[in-house]
């Protein structure tokens, strides 16, 4: 208690020493309230300008904050351009820590001082992020690799800042009345999972293998390959990657990189990480994503840390499916549909009163290039409607959320020409051509088969031994729910046979009538 009361204190003192309150009464206060307050904190310098100032504080107050400012700078549709501006300094410029540390890291996790594991490693780090930096280096056979260290201490400064981020979500959902419907003290949950996971190096290297081997076969995003020998929770080795920040438009366009298929394919591969693989970068901010401009790899996307990764079931992805595909082809009516069916709305609720609030949200900003579309405002709009008709929000997908946000500010830096919804619309219409169709059927079968193989020689056995006990007079509410379920199994295997009888004795009788045509013909 008394480190977190230490903890507030110092993002209270951080705040005032910067000016935050003069920055936020600046935008939302009348000018009186601005001089009030200036006037009583009257010592501190606040000559430097306000977006630095801001940038400061943020680095100040550590890793949590540091990734809150990663995601302003994306959103300069929300953002005044000189705030946006500066903290795009937070992707890849944090204050590096001091070398001897990190060389004392290697040393402790990998078993030996970096000059006697690398042919060279440079000690100066290349780039400085929250939760790490990167250095350098070459392996003894000559590969350049980028040697990733856990910044020290940074365990405990995390859960100081996440336990009060749990006090402020619990008086959140005491105090103000739509907070039992945001689900507070679950979002911040799993935001304390994901960040806590990304504290582990180790989960960040496998999950950059998994996304790698996802995109294997891809001429749209690359991968660093891990060396797993290299690699432990704090230090991980990678493959070094060679690229131009995507932030850095003017080189993009001197190379000869075509912005406007760039911010196209940035969508597919948004959308192929959701619903193709349910398994997605959630860190998408203009610092981890370089371009690649070799020859044999031109315009190619290159992704960089893997420390938060976002993961979809079966039914996330069909209800996102459905709304994203209701949504484009303007059907609000699917939209309020897909939403009282999932249960995120009441099932009370009315469909028609739904889609009309749907529709007034969505339809101005269609045939609209993001430059013209402020989605502060549709967002706004959007959370009071869900207001009204308390649909819940949904802790699993803040990730995904929160990769949209990143995917359409990329989109909007890169060609704020972009139709983000006519892009994504083929996309989604052959995804679920592929889910709901043949090829559908059929891969679900490849994945119902081995179960079913286990399944059917057991079921007798395990339908007699039910049966006896209960004739038997053992009717305890056990066996008769081992019955329900049996019963309700052979049934489902029963529709599972009855697929195979019906299409396989289709095939054989398809078979049976070609070679009796093909008999005929050569008889005549």
């Amino acid at each position: 208690m008394l480190l977190r009361s230490m903890r507030l204190l110092k993002i209270v003192r951080v705040a005032i020493l910067y000016g935050l309150d003069e920055i936020i009464a600046s935008e939302f206060a009348p000018p009186r309230i601005a001089r009030i307050i200036n006037r009583i904190f009257f010592w501190r310098d606040l000559s430097a300008p306000r977006g630095e100032r801001l940038r400061r504080a943020l680095e100040d107050l550590g890793p949590i904050f540091i990734k809150f400012g990663q995601v302003l700078s994306t959103r300069r549709d929300l953002m005044p351009p000189d705030i946006a501006n500066e903290l795009t300094l937070l992707q890849d410029r944090v204050p590096p820590f001091d070398s001897e540390l990190a060389v004392k890291q290697i040393e402790k996790s990998l078993g030996a001082h970096p000059d006697l594991l690398f042919a060279t490693f440079e000690r100066t780090p290349v780039a400085s992020a929250s939760i790490a930096q990167v250095h350098f280096a070459t392996l003894k056979d000559g590969k350049e690799v980028a040697v990733k260290v856990l910044r020290p201490g940074m365990r405990d400064i995390i859960d100081h800042d996440i336990g009060l981020m749990h006090v402020a979500a619990d008086w959140l959902e005491r105090l103000w009345a739509d907070g039992r419907r945001l689900k507070a003290k679950e979002v911040v949950g799993e935001f304390d999972k994901y960040l806590h996971d990304e504290l582990d190096l180790m989960r960040e290297a496998a999950n950059a293998s998994q996304l790698r081997r996802n995109f294997a076969e891809s001429t749209l995003l690359m991968v660093p390959e891990m060396y797993w020998d290299y690699c432990s929770p704090s230090v991980i080795v990678m493959e070094r990657m060679h690229g131009i920040p995507i932030s850095q438009t003017e080189r993009l366009r001197a190379e000869g990189v075509d912005l406007s298929k760039l911010s196209r394919d940035g969508v597919e591969i948004f959308f192929t990480q959701v619903f193709r693989d349910g398994f997605f970068h959630a860190d998408m901010h203009p610092g981890n994503i370089l371009v690649s401009v070799a020859p044999e790899s031109f315009g190619r996307y290159i992704a960089l840390d893997f420390g938060i990764v976002g993961t979809l079931n079966d039914f996330d992805k069909d209800y996102l499916s459905q709304n994203f595909l209701a949504f484009f082809r303007r059907d609000y009516k699917r939209v309020a549909e897909a939403h009282i069916e999932s249960g995120w709305a009441p099932k009370d609720t009315r469909v028609d009163e739904l889609e009309a609030a749907v529709r007034a949200c969505c339809e101005p900003i269609f045939d609209r290039p993001l430059k013209d579309i402020s989605f502060g405002q549709v967002l706004l709009r959007l959370f009071q409607t869900s207001r009204r008709f308390n649909v819940e929000v949904q802790p699993q997908l803040v990730l995904l959320q929160k990769t949209l946000l990143n995917v359409e500010g990329l989109g909007r830096q890169l060609d704020p020409d972009l139709d983000l919804w006519k892009t994504a619309k083929p996309y989604l219409e052959r995804w679920m051509s592929e889910q709901i169709g043949w090829r559908g059927f059929v891969e679900q079968l490849k994945v119902e088969v081995p179960r079913y193989s286990r399944l059917l020689p057991e079921l007798p056995r395990l339908a007699h031994q039910a049966l006896t006990r209960y004739t038997e007079g053992d009717s305890q509410p056990q066996n008769t729910e081992l019955i329900r379920k049996l019963l309700a199994e052979q049934r489902r295997t029963n529709m599972f046979l009855g697929v195979i009888v019906y299409f396989g004795g289709g095939l054989i009788g398809g078979v049976i009538v070609i070679q009796l045509l093909m008999h005929f013909l050569k008889f005549y």
